[in-house]
């Protein structure tokens, strides 16, 4: 169910010309290890003026938004929830406006799915976008992860880690630091 999704998803988003990655759990599935998830987290190249265009895109691939007023749902979260009703999948869109989001869209990467290239966040963004969630959850894949790609670029995801540090208030490279010193040695 989700590969056929996936693919739609990426077919259309390719079609309209919007940039996007798959980040969340699907992503984590990619780098991590097999895990239960029930939706599709996508990453969009665009602002929250592009609206219009991802609720044509979702009527386009067979999606049904969740909110009553969706230009308003996204000024205040910059999510556009939406549930395939067939089989229940629901995708959150998110929409993007930063530097390190757009040069995290520059480095995702496609993989191969029903015959469908599907862009996937990088393992270094995924990273990122999982420590600055730090839920239980986002902790725990971000340590499976690690513990899974011992070679990954620490310098590129330390520096964003300090920026974001910085604009947001947390101490992400301290979460990080922690989450190394929990792996095994061989990670």
């Amino acid at each position: 169910m989700f590969s056929k999704l996936l693919a739609r998803l990426a077919r259309e988003l390719d079609r309209a010309g919007i940039a996007y990655m798959v980040i969340g759990g699907q992503a984590v599935q990619l780098y991590g290890e097999p895990r239960m998830t029930r939706d599709i987290d996508v990453t969009l190249g665009l602002d929250a003026t592009g609206l219009d265009r991802v609720t044509a895109l979702c009527r386009s691939v067979g999606l049904r938004v969740l909110v009553n007023d969706p230009a308003r749902f996204v000024r205040d979260t910059m999510v556009l929830p939406a549930v395939e009703d067939a089989s229940g999948i629901k995708v959150d869109f998110v929409f993007s406006f930063s530097a390190y989001e757009r040069q995290a869209l520059g480095r995702s990467r496609p993989v191969e799915i029903n015959g469908q290239p599907v862009r996937y966040s990088s393992l270094e963004d995924l990273l990122i976008h999982k420590l600055v969630a730090g839920r239980a959850r986002d902790i725990e894949d971000t340590r499976l992860i690690l513990a899974k790609n011992p070679n990954w670029d620490r310098p590129y995801v330390e520096r964003w880690l300090s920026e974001l540090d910085r604009a947001l208030s947390l101490d992400l490279k301290t979460r990080l630091r922690d989450l190394l010193r929990s792996l095994p040695p061989s990670a």
